[in-house]
């Protein structure tokens, strides 16, 4: 059978479309009729082991339980499958990696210096709270300039300061500690229902949210 020629036009687009298919991890994965090699090692929906068994019978066993046969250790000898719900199992992969990039990024990271003034050092803070308060993991670092590096201790106090004052919000997992010019330690928030802010929120513009104070009462014109 002849292959149809796609148009010239598109054919960057069907290369890098086959190329997107090519890397994904479980177009790769054999299942069914797609299974080559004589016997295999099945597994039941349930874990148990059936043995070795050919694999056009393996196939069969599964289809007639509305299941597919899905290889999951294709260098073994012979090859293991197991009988399972594929369309499940690439849901529940998909899941698993999106939830996993979600993770990842919600580690965000505040930069302090040795000598950060007091307004600088509490809007830092306050971003902290916020961060924390969206449930995201928050990396303190402090990085030493020049010759800032013969006084860490003024460093570790400002980063113990920091912690002790996010207290509220989050916890440390672990001391912090000096990698080559920088000081890092990892905050990791509270449970929800137990956070308490110490410095007010901060806005889009970078500012903090301060309450307007009431407006004096009118005096009393008998006084």
């Amino acid at each position: 059978m002849a292959i149809p020629t796609p148009f010239a036009g598109s054919s960057g687009n069907r290369s890098s479309h086959y190329q997107r298919r090519a890397y994904d991890p479980i177009a790769s994965i054999r299942r069914n009729h797609r299974i080559k090699v004589p016997q295999v090692r099945v597994i039941s929906p349930e874990g148990k082991q059936l043995g070795i068994l050919d694999t056009p019978k393996a196939v069969n066993l599964a289809l007639e339980v509305g299941l597919d046969l899905v290889e999951v250790a294709p260098n073994a000898q012979p090859p293991v499958c197991r009988i399972m719900d594929f369309g499940k199992y690439v849901y529940e992969e998909h899941k698993k990696h999106s939830h996993s990039k979600t993770t990842a990024s919600k580690i965000k990271e505040i930069e302090f210096t040795a000598r950060i003034e007091a307004h600088d050092f509490q809007t830092k803070l306050r971003h902290g709270e916020d961060f924390l308060d969206h449930g995201n993991k928050v990396k303190l670092k402090l990085k030493f300039r020049g010759r800032e590096m013969a006084h860490t201790e003024l460093g570790f106090d400002v980063v113990k300061r920091a912690v002790g004052e996010l207290a509220g919000m989050g916890h440390p997992d672990a001391d912090p500690k000096l990698v080559g010019r920088n000081i890092h330690v990892m905050l990791t928030p509270l449970p929800a229902n137990k956070r308490k802010r110490k410095f007010q929120p901060v806005d889009d513009d970078g500012e903090s949210e301060v309450p307007e104070a009431p407006e004096a009462p009118e005096p009393d014109a008998a006084n």
